[in-house]
């Protein structure tokens, strides 16, 4: 059986990554206060988003595929494949998985819900694609995709508040004190939920090593097969840095590097960086 994995654009893999195991991703609508409409990827990236605020002062808000969208790729791959099977972002972020799933109806689509976003639904992408590979029937890997979502853990420490103040995530009072007192806090994902983790201080760099040291140390529950070091705008030797570490603290098979596409760094701003992977 032919099965093409298909993925919205909040997964953030790598153009060699999606190429590697033949995904398509579909792009979310990015929109700016004058209501201009972008495609995540295509044509605005988020060094654009970035511009934007600081020219602007606004703040872009992202808007899901509609089932038009989502119906039309299904059916342009149903017409060369026999089966899709569709990882969507966290069902509690966003209607694209809602919309994915009435799309489905055109027939033999299998939607997955990853209940995260960015990489932490990356590898839930990355698994579907092996196990297609292996000639696992779809329902099948649908099931073995279910069991999944629950074991990836999946964070991000951000170097500033102004993006989430500016989106209405936090209050003007928390984020001056998080600016006033160098606080670096780190966002979780948990039961498809975003929400904010242990708060470092210090520098941004300083604050990431002590991130990667607490996720990665003194545990026996991680399995090594896979990581991602995923960020925003990160300088090429924070990133090195934290690869270091990562190689210093877990004997990983695999450390892919990705950068976050818009709608992470919409939310997060510049100078994000997390490192996700998947429990036992």
């Amino acid at each position: 059986m032919k099965i093409k994995i298909t993925a919205d654009s909040t997964c953030d893999l790598s153009k060699e990554l999606l190429e590697k195991y033949d995904i398509r991703t579909m792009p979310l609508h990015i929109i700016n206060a004058e209501d201009e409409d972008f495609l995540d990827g295509v044509n605005i990236v988020p060094k654009d988003i970035f511009n934007y605020v600081d020219t602007t002062g606004n703040i872009c808000h992202t808007a899901a595929l509609n089932i038009e969208e989502f119906e039309t790729v299904f059916k342009e791959e149903l017409a060369n494949n026999d089966a899709v099977i569709h990882i969507s972002i966290s069902s509690d972020f966003s209607a694209c998985y809602q919309n994915a799933c009435i799309a489905a109806e055109v027939g033999n689509v299998y939607v997955v819900d990853s209940r995260n976003l960015s990489t932490g639904g990356g590898l839930i992408v990355l698994a579907a694609a092996e196990m297609a590979q292996q000639g696992i029937e779809p329902a099948e890997i649908k099931a073995r995709l279910g069991e999944m979502t629950s074991k990836v853990e999946a964070s991000f420490v951000i170097d500033t508040l102004k993006y989430l103040h500016k989106g209405g995530r936090c209050s003007a009072l928390v984020a001056l004190g998080a600016n006033v007192l160098s606080l670096k806090p780190c966002i979780e994902v948990k039961d498809g939920k975003m929400g904010v983790g242990k708060k470092y201080r210090g520098s941004f760099e300083k604050s990431i090593k002590n991130y990667v040291k607490d996720r990665l140390t003194g545990r026996d529950d991680i399995d090594y097969s896979r990581i991602f070091i995923t960020h925003c705008l990160c300088s090429d030797e924070t990133v090195a840095a934290v690869r270091e570490l990562v190689e210093e603290l877990g004997q990983f098979a695999e450390i892919l590097h990705t950068e976050a596409g818009c709608t992470v760094s919409n939310h997060c701003g510049p100078n994000c960086l997390g490192i996700l992977f998947v429990r036992k």
